[in-house]
């Protein structure tokens, strides 16, 4: 039989400023450990710890833009464009613009605070 998810669980953010984080899929809301998908809403001059996950993270910005920092550079992720930041690559995640951005974020397998290697 299908599982129903009523509604999302809200989860708490890592970052600068209070991001909310609505998990539909992931260990949190469902119990599911194979990805995790979430609907994330970060306010303007929101950023994050550098991490170099376990996880492959497939990212689609809905509205905003999303800055992705990595190894070789940054690259800022428009409304209607999609990134992958694949295992083990070091990214680091913000939301420059005044808007802040609202995305939605895949994780295969699901997101982890254990898995994430948020730096210090």
């Amino acid at each position: 039989m299908p599982t129903l998810i009523s509604q999302p669980v809200r989860v708490e953010a890592a970052g600068t400023k209070p991001k909310l984080i609505e998990e539909y899929i992931g260990r949190v809301n469902s119990a599911t450990h194979a990805l995790s998908i979430a609907h994330m809403h970060s306010p303007a001059g929101w950023e994050e710890p550098g991490q170099a996950p376990e996880f492959d993270e497939f990212t689609v910005v809905l509205q905003g833009v999303l800055r992705v920092e990595h190894a070789g550079g940054t690259m800022d992720v428009a409304a209607g464009q999609a990134v992958i930041a694949h295992r083990g690559e070091w990214v680091r995640y913000s939301t420059p613009d005044n808007s802040g951005a609202e995305y939605i974020a895949v994780c295969l397998p699901a997101f982890s605070p254990d898995t994430v290697h948020r730096d210090s």
